[in-house]
Parts: structure tokens; sequence; C-alpha cells
């Protein structure tokens, strides 16, 4: 999310109005109060706005399987359990905790960090899928183990970071856990609390497979347990935010769930109901493998992936260019450039964003990349040579509307041109803009106008694809993956007021995507035909 959008120490504050905004807590009656718009280029932040994965792909184009694929039919097929979520809270400090690994192979262990006011806890691992509905199973559940208040957090007068120094609660070994997007519970003796801590158990493996990558960076760049976030520190001020911010914490969010269950969980359910061949996971991890998406069908960028390090973005257009189809389901996405270093607790577990103050970075001094927008100098690279869009602005409340019905991402809905969808962009759009580096042939499939305090524009859902073959989609709206959830009229206001028209539009729009790009390169069977010119009537 641009924070351009509101100057100075405004700033902070609309973050946090933003979180309310941008999950499923908003109502569509609070997003008039939200001030600030970001255009894509000016504003308070600067002039511009383990293993590797083997495989090969058949003389068809399409990937070859990888070694000892992942069931995700057989493991779907399994019975779930619907009791998952958090539903007595407790306490602020009840009971949180962390993981010291944001992703492991599995068979692998990572440490367990908790604090807790209870006696005692207990810690229940469920892997999150489709389950028949029930969209969790739970895989494991330990003992009752020992609680303790953990130490206080402190926070570093140079970059402002919160840092933990707790000890070690458990170790938690994953034999006979299948891959895939995980939530740990942990539910404190006596009812006092509940709280979540998300962990991946990636795939070793990814060729002929379409990969769900955790946006574990944008998660923890939102994070504000501890009071310091990247957007502002306990005042609201943007010039009290953290440099730099660790993974060595719990997340505040979502009962400790971070980002994941409103921007990604939808995602991951529909793909794993349709039984495709899967692959799991982190920015993280693609950023540290160069190899990790290779023989790859496709790479799923989720809701809401702002923060990429330059390794991340290079190896995304690495897989495109050799032919493996990247789907953006939604919007602000490759915004941030990031670097990745060691934490006491292991590497790639601090992340740095200095933003507008990157030339006090002493990683910039060192030759490092600066930590500011990508669109933004030194080193300007906007981010729509690889979407194909690029972000235009925040706060939008807007309805969506069709103006490509005949194109085979709308087959089975039923649209027609001019159809609108209310509601369904938002928080923040991004749209096809010339003016920056775009990849062409594109199509835009969806071209809704909007007004961003005062200024009109519009967001564009739009594909592209390349010589490798592969095909590229953007959503354009953030919303895009909290809309497979949504049912009833909207009335109600609650989820932004989407309604199960919406949810109905980007489910099948969803479903025939995946089906096409798990299939392969997807530009050699369903080439983008250019009409730029046609819808903004441009060159």
């Amino acid at each position: 999310m641009d924070q351009e959008h509101i100057s100075g120490d405004g700033e902070g504050a609309g973050r946090r109005r933003f979180l309310a905004i941008a999950t499923r807590a908003a109502t569509a009656a609070g997003l008039g109060a939200v001030a600030g718009c970001a255009s894509g280029d000016g504003g308070a932040d600067g002039p511009g706005g383990d293993a590797a994965a083997g495989g090969s792909r058949a003389a068809s184009g399409k990937p070859s399987p990888g070694p000892a694929a992942f069931d995700v039919k057989a493991e779907n097929a399994r019975p779930g359990n619907a009791d998952w979520p958090v539903t007595k809270a407790g306490a602020a400090r009840a009971i949180e905790g962390f993981a010291d690994r944001v992703s492991v192979l599995p068979g692998e262990s990572f440490g367990l960090y908790v604090s807790t006011t209870a006696p005692r806890f207990t810690v229940s691992a469920y892997r999150m899928g489709w389950y028949g509905g029930a969209r969790a199973r739970q895989v494991w559940r330990s003992e009752a183990l020992p609680g303790v208040r953990q130490p206080e957090h402190t926070v570093d007068s140079g970059t402002r970071m919160v840092r933990t120094r707790w000890a070690r609660t458990t170790t938690v070994d994953t034999k006979d856990w299948p891959e895939g997007c995980y939530l740990l519970r942990l539910d404190a003796q006596g009812g006092e609390g509940q709280r979540f801590v998300p962990v991946t158990v990636r795939s070793a493996a990814t060729a002929g497979r379409t990969v769900v990558v955790n946006a574990v960076a944008t998660w923890q760049a939102y994070n504000r347990w501890g009071g310091y976030g990247s957007y502002d520190g306990p005042g609201g001020g943007y010039a009290t935010r953290s440099l730099s911010v660790s993974f060595d914490r719990p997340y505040e969010y979502d009962d400790g769930a971070g980002l994941f269950l409103v921007y990604e969980a939808p995602l991951i359910a529909l793909a794993e109901r349709l039984g495709i061949p899967l692959a799991y996971t982190t920015t993280t991890d693609v950023a540290r493998e160069k190899r990790l998406l290779e023989g790859a069908s496709a790479v799923l960028s989720l809701g809401h992936d702002e923060y990429w390090s330059p390794d991340q973005r290079a190896h995304f257009t690495a897989a495109r260019d050799a032919g493996t189809n990247i789907a953006i389901l939604g919007a602000n996405c490759c915004f941030r450039r990031i670097r990745l270093e060691a934490s006491d607790l292991g590497p790639d577990r601090t992340l740095v964003c200095y933003k507008s103050a990157y030339d006090q970075d002493p990683g910039f001094k060192r030759g490092h990349p600066a930590t500011v927008d990508f669109r933004s100098a030194p080193g300007a690279d906007p981010e729509s040579s690889l979407l194909g869009v690029i972000y235009d602005g925040y706060p939008v409340d807007a309805p969506y509307v069709v103006t490509h019905p005949g194109h085979w991402l709308f087959e089975g809905t039923g649209a027609k041109a001019g159809d609108r969808f209310e509601h369904l962009v938002g928080v923040e759009y991004d749209k096809v803009d010339t003016g920056f580096p775009t990849p062409r042939p594109i199509e835009i499939l969806a071209h809704s106008p909007v007004v961003c305090e005062g200024r009109p524009s519009h967001q564009d859902t739009a594909y592209y694809t390349v010589p490798s073959g592969a095909g590229v989609f953007a959503t354009g709206t953030m919303r895009w993956v909290e809309a497979l959830d949504a049912s009833g009229d909207g009335r109600s206001g609650a989820n932004h007021g989407l309604d199960a028209r919406s949810g109905a539009l980007t489910t099948r729009v969803t479903e025939n995507l995946l089906r096409v790009f798990a299939a392969g390169p997807a530009g050699r069977t369903h080439p983008a035909q250019d009409n730029f010119k046609a819808v903004y009537g441009g060159a």
C-alpha cells in the first residue's frame, strides 16, 4: 500500500485505517472517512510516486510433473475440522507466539516461541485447504505444555525495530505433515485465550505445478505488534515508523494470522477444491532460491503482496520468460523494494525498507539497492514491466465494470458488456498505463471508472502474453481474493458490501484462470489480442 496518499505524520494513521478498511471487519459506510489518494507518480515518498526445483517441459510445452508430486485431491478427500477458527481470543496478551522459520520442508522442525499468562497451553496444527468446506484439517496436536510470560520487547533506537528475546518454548517436528499453508492454534488452559501462528510447509519441487506464494514480507510490514510497523509508531506518525521490522515477533492482526485469512485463504480453498497440482512456498523462499520456480506451470501472487526484494522480482521475471504463467490476484503488488537480513534467530528474518529515508540506510551506503518504491529513483524500475498494470491509487470503493465479456476468462459467468459489480474495486487499484513500461500485446477485460479523492481514473483487469508462451493476469483490485467468499445481498455492509453476485463472478473467472494456467504456457493456447487503443483511445 502506498504511503504517498497521506503526507507527513498523517501516514501512520492512514495505514491503520487502511487495514480496518481492507480486512473483513470493514463496512462500505466507513470508506468515506478515509483521507488521501495516491496517484502513481508523486507524493511524499519520492519522485516516482530450500531445494532447487528441477523439471522440464515436454514438446507440447506443458511442464512435466515434479518428482512425487503432492496429491491435492487425496489430501482434500480427508475429513476436515471446521472448529479451527479462534473463537475465544481472550485478553490482548493472554497467549501469543511466533515460529523461528517462515517455512520448512516436510519433515523439518522449527522452534515455537510462546508467551502466555496461563499455566499451561496446547498447540494444534491446521493445514488450510478446502476439505469439503471445512477449510482446514488438524494434522497434529501437542500435549499440554507449561506456560510462561516471556520478557517484554525492546525497540531499537536507530531503526525503531521491535525486538523480542524470548526463550524457545518447544520444537515442533513436521514429520508426516503434508505440504501446504498452516495455522498453528495456541489454546491457553482454562479458555484464557487463543491465537494463531502461521507457518508454511513448503514444496521441494514446483515443476508442473501451480505455486501458491504466501506474501510473508507484506504480512510483516503491516504488523504493528509491539507498537511499531513499517508505517508508524505508537503515536501514529510516519516519522516514527520502523525502518526495519523483524519476523521474531507475533502478528498483531487477525488473532495472529497476519494478513493470511483475508487475502490468501479463500484462494487456497478454491485452488484445492479444483484439485489442480499445487506447490507451496513464501516470498522469502522465492527470493532466496534462484531456481525454485523452474518448470512451474504457474505462480500465484495473492491478494496483498506489496513488499518484494529485487531477487524475488528477478526470479518471477525469469520464470515468466521461461514460460511460467503468473497471476496477480490483488493490487499494489511489487510496489516496495526491500532487503532481507538476518536476525538473532536466523537468515532472512529482518525486513529492511527505509522508504523516503533510503539515503540513511547503511545497506544503501554499502551499495545495496535503495529500499524505496520500485518506480522511484534511484534505480527506478516500475512494476508494470512485470505485472502489465501499475498501482494508481487509494482509497476507492467502486463498481467493477466488465468491458470484454467475450474473453475466455469470463466464460460461464454470463457477464455482459457494462455489467457492474458493486464494491469489487477497492481499497487499492491498478490500471494499464503505457506511460510506464508495459508489455504488449495486452488485453483489458474490465475498465472501471473510479474517483480517488477528486481525481478521476480507471481500474483495469488485464492479461498479456510474452514470446515464451507465458500468460500474465492481473485483477487490478485488492478485493478479488476476499470476494471469492462473498455471499448474500451485501446490505449488511460487511466485507465492504460485496455480494453473492461478485462472489460468483470472481470464483468463475478464477476457476477459468487456474485451469488454463495449470495446463502450461497460456499464451500458446490463449494469446492476448491487444485492445489498449480501443479502450483508452491512445496509441
